[in-house]
């Protein structure tokens, strides 16, 4: 591809000038009731393309990612994980134990375009009178959105909690993720957030159709089912053989020459998967006669275990005496794939994905400079973006309750009064950054 397209595409969404565009969502209210990853980072993806998202926590203690971890998970007085799904949000915190908080949530719902929780199935309905079938009352309009482990119905499904290790269990992803007998979970909540994602596609859906007919609708998406959905072949396969997809560990089942190779400074992904990149791969080793060699010569004889393991000890060798960047340099060069097995630390210092905002710089009223991961999907004309960190538990309650709701001062302090609405607690995790002044609360 021509240096021509590669600066248009770069003017084209120009991340230098994000700030002067309009936001997609803008306009749309979410109403964000959910806990931990999978609700909040589905309000979160919302919240990037320009919705603005109300976050309800109990009063003192806040969402359970406030303290996940140990004292080295802390940042200012929060555990850093909750940074990653509550960006730009207004944070309130509100007993929905109490009738008048559950009342509160009404108000609240019927100024509100989109509703988000996690709980389990029926809870919200049967325990706090605020489930779908309450809330349309209020608002026929409104997209009731539903997160749960393994479904709203389903002999799975009946008050069964989740984690994302038993998602990624149920769906399958674990049996056929690593080597040998035992099966492995995947490094991250994978099922979290890829059922975010999808679930927020699923919102957005029901937002196209209400705007072509006017109705709201109950939108439920199960985590395991997320991940099956993921699972490309391998349930087609099953299907269709009776046989079962097996492990690969770090080899691709399908490309070879492929894997995870150690370099004199960290490690690189390699894949030779086309007879040209073989070729390629041939004169880089120093070996093209492999090309000619009756276990090498076509790309079905490579996939054979033992010629992949093979070509697998090769790579090996010449990988070791070298750096990544030389490794991915000639790569390059020879038409080879290949690439880095990047750490946070090189995610920190690349320009690449700094430039593209992938790792987002940005200054917080409350916490000050920050690095974060950014928005994925990249918008020409409405780009996503990151407003401000999350914030401590009820941070916004003044501004949600007297711009949104029209409350009083007095009827406020008659509510914190009452327990029903309140801030955080004074220790890590719910409160603000130790020497905070008042920095960027809302009126």
């Amino acid at each position: 591809m021509s240096d021509a397209y590669f600066a248009w595409a770069e003017r084209l969404f120009a991340p230098e000038r994000l700030g002067e565009k309009p936001e997609a969502l803008r306009g749309i209210r979410v109403l964000d009731l959910s806990v931990i990853i999978f609700g909040p980072a589905t309000a979160d993806f919302l919240g990037e393309l320009g919705a603005e998202v109300i976050k309800i926590e109990m009063p003192g203690a806040g969402d359970v990612t406030r303290i996940l971890g140990n004292r080295s998970f802390f940042w200012k007085n929060v555990g850093v994980a909750f940074f990653g799904m509550n960006h730009s949000k207004l944070h309130v915190g509100l007993d929905m134990h109490k009738p008048a908080g559950q009342e509160l949530i009404r108000k609240l719902a019927a100024r509100s375009d989109i509703v988000i929780e996690n709980f389990k199935a029926g809870t919200l309905e049967e325990k706090f009178g605020i489930g779908y079938r309450q809330l349309r009352e209020v608002n026929p309009r409104l997209i009731y959105v539903a997160n749960t482990g393994f479904g709203q119905w389903g002999p799975f499904s009946r008050g069964r909690a989740s984690y994302d290790g038993l998602a990624q269990a149920v769906s399958g992803l674990t049996s056929i993720t690593g080597s040998g007998d035992v099966p492995t979970k995947i490094g991250n909540y994978i099922g979290d957030w890829f059922g975010a994602c999808m679930s927020a596609l699923g919102a957005l859906a029901a937002l196209h159709w209400r705007e072509r007919t006017g109705e709201g609708q109950f939108v439920e998406m199960a985590q395991c089912e997320g991940l099956i959905r993921a699972m490309d072949w391998t349930w087609l396969y099953a299907g269709l053989t009776g046989r079962d997809r097996t492990k690969s560990g770090n080899r691709d089942p399908v490309w070879a020459p492929s894997g995870v190779y150690q370099c004199r400074d960290g490690w690189v992904a390699l894949v030779a998967g086309t007879d040209a990149e073989f070729r390629g791969l041939g004169r880089l080793l120093g070996r093209g006669a492999l090309v000619r060699d009756p276990r090498f010569a076509t790309a079905g004889a490579r996939r054979e275990p033992a010629n992949a393991a093979a070509l697998d000890e090769l790579i090996a060798a010449w990988c070791r005496e070298r750096t990544r960047a030389e490794v991915e340099r000639r790569c390059r060069r020879a038409g080879v794939a290949a690439a880095p097995v990047m750490t946070a630390r090189d995610h920190y210092e690349s320009a690449h994905f700094r430039r593209r905002r992938a790792v987002w710089e940005h200054d917080d009223v409350v916490y000050g400079p920050m690095v974060e991961y950014g928005p994925a999907p990249k918008l020409s004309a409405t780009p996503a973006r990151i407003r401000w960190a999350g914030k401590p538990v009820g941070f916004h309650n003044e501004f949600v309750l007297r711009k949104i709701l029209g409350l009083t001062d007095a009827e406020i302090r008659a509510l914190e009064a009452d327990k029903v609405i309140g801030k955080w607690a004074d220790r890590a995790g719910p409160k603000p950054p130790d020497g905070w002044k008042g920095e960027g609360l809302l009126q």
